[in-house]
């Protein structure tokens, strides 16, 4: 597994988070998560609200990437990993908590992204570089 920084964990807070995965046919779908946040040194996590492409691919297996860029700075993260999804217990009913206190829908599920690498999304030579 991989470590969260301090930047990178500021970032998360304080970007929008776009989430990539793959169907079986191995068409990409990228999708906005407004609701990903750190939940440990080496996960993030999200709800699961619409039940489309992402948590269809998510159900089947897919690997993600999440990317979080600020644009204002020039600097930004991938983190690549698996999910783990929860329908119920305990994360699943603070997540829906915390949605229903920020006007978001009950989620179906919240997802635990394990980062297993980071990448560096800065512009120049460096970009795309695994870095973690």
């Amino acid at each position: 597994m991989a470590t969260l920084t301090r930047e990178m964990k500021d970032m998360i807070a304080t970007q929008q988070c776009f989430i990539g995965t793959v169907n079986e046919a191995g068409i990409p779908n990228v999708a906005p998560k407004r609701s990903m946040h750190v939940l440990s040194d080496d996960s993030l996590i999200f709800n699961e609200g619409t039940g489309g492409a992402t948590y269809a691919n998510l159900r089947r297996g897919s690997k993600v990437s999440v990317a979080v860029v600020n644009r204002e700075i020039l600097d930004g993260y991938r983190f690549v990993g698996s999910v783990t999804l929860q329908e119920e217990g305990p994360l699943f009913e603070q997540a829906a908590e915390m949605a229903a206190k920020i006007g978001m829908r009950k989620p179906i599920a919240v997802a635990i992204v394990h980062i297993e690498e980071i990448h560096s999304l800065k512009p120049g030579p460096g970009a795309g570089k695994k870095i973690a």
